[in-house]
């Protein structure tokens, strides 16, 4: 006797079905300009650690100089 065949079907992923959902309800536009909302929303918080990371260094060449 021979095993019977086995089909594996990939199950998808959440992020893969919020896409999908994301493609159903929304128009092109609006899935732009919701990706290009969020690459802002990381770029700024980018920016604030670099900000944060500059003020450190500032802050530890300052304390260097007067002590």
């Amino acid at each position: 006797m021979q095993a019977a065949p086995v089909r594996a079907t990939a199950i998808p992923s959440v992020t893969d079905a919020l896409r999908a959902v994301e493609s159903l309800l929304l128009a092109g536009g609006q899935r732009t300009a919701r990706r290009n909302a969020w690459a802002s929303v990381l770029e700024d918080r980018r920016r604030a650690r670099d900000r944060i990371e500059a003020l450190r260094v500032l802050e530890q060449v300052g304390t260097t100089r007067t002590s």
